[in-house]
């Protein structure tokens, strides 16, 4: 091949070498999608919030075409894994799954070094879980005025446990004993395990329970149920009467559960991981799983839960105040 020609080749090669390397996709871009999300869970495995992750995971995972791992963070009362998070780079490539205990964080630990309510992007409600007033069959209290009545003439004596300062058992019990002006001695726990176990040996009087929790001790005399904290019966115990129905004051504990993101996150990325999670909590599989464990599915846009986890917020802390309760 003459010189010339074995030049311009040469030139030809170069510049379709350069046009294909122009044409590759840009590296940082690809390590993005195919980087897991991690999902990081404040507390232990076995919770409603570990179930929630463990239920979502796998589909976001399929939707997204992405791998998609649970990390739980426990301790502190979920301030862990929530800090965790508010740390985290606004990659997409983490959220967090919590429930309305981070709210009530927010008055209980006022020296923390975020804002669990300013310093998180909300992305989407998941559900709603109910909890039940229970009492040691012990007690012989079988319905809430009982236990109203009883605390009224013995100040004190009776006593209620919880699975630690701050979780919404305590706090639904404080909102309980504030709404009907009487005193219960609380008997914080570590965990709810050993809670339920005192409560059934009769060690403890009563407590507020999650549905799931409480049902199979309910069904089998080892507890009574006196009332369901809110605002209508739930399908699992239609038979139980809400606290307002049985006569001690309009209680509504419920629990809401839901996604955040770090702070920073794109907008798209919000809007995204929104839209497959309403699709994904549709599913008849995802309900089923989450009613069998007392939980309803529920959907909000990012700015619905927002004010919600705001209003929250404010509702707890006016009730913390006025209780005068600290974690600290």
């Amino acid at each position: 091949m003459p010189s010339t020609r074995r030049q311009a080749a040469a030139f030809v090669l170069g510049c379709a070498a350069l046009v294909s390397a122009f044409a590759q996709p840009a590296p940082s871009a690809s390590a993005a999608g195919a980087a897991p999300l991690r999902l990081i869970v404040p507390f232990t495995p076995g919770t409603g919030i570990d179930l929630i992750a463990r239920t979502v995971g796998p589909k976001l995972a399929e939707r997204l075409g992405r791998p998609v791992v649970v990390d739980n963070r426990a301790g502190a009362s979920g301030n862990i894994g929530t800090e965790a998070v508010v740390r985290a780079a606004p990659n997409g490539t983490t959220l967090l799954v919590s429930v309305n205990t981070l709210v009530m964080n927010r008055s209980l630990y006022p020296k923390l070094p975020f804002d669990p309510v300013k310093d998180l992007v909300p992305v989407s409600l998941t559900s709603w879980g109910q909890l039940v007033l229970v009492a040691s069959p012990r007690t012989n209290y079988t319905s809430a005025a009982q236990l109203v009545a009883a605390a009224r003439q013995r100040p004190g004596a009776i006593n209620y446990a919880s699975p630690g300062v701050g979780t919404p058992h305590h706090l639904s019990m404080e909102l309980f004993k504030a709404t009907n002006q009487v005193f219960l001695t609380h008997i914080p726990y570590r965990g709810t395990a050993p809670a339920v176990t005192d409560l059934l040996g009769g060690q403890v009087d009563v407590a507020f329970l999650p549905i799931h929790v409480a049902l199979p001790h309910i069904k089998a005399g080892k507890l009574n149920a006196l009332a369901i904290g809110s605002e209508k019966r739930h399908a699992l115990l239609p038979q139980v009467p809400t606290v307002e129905e049985a006569r001690a004051g309009k209680v509504n504990v419920d629990m809401w559960y839901g996604v955040f993101a770090p702070p920073g996150t794109s907008p798209d990325f919000v809007q995204r991981i929104n839209r497959e999670l309403r699709e994904i909590l549709a599913a008849p599989d995802v309900r089923t799983a989450f009613e069998t464990q007392g939980m309803d599915p529920a959907t909000s846009s990012p700015d619905e839960f927002r004010r919600l986890v705001e209003q929250d917020s404010d509702r707890w802390a006016r009730l913390i105040k006025a209780q005068g309760i600290t974690a600290e």
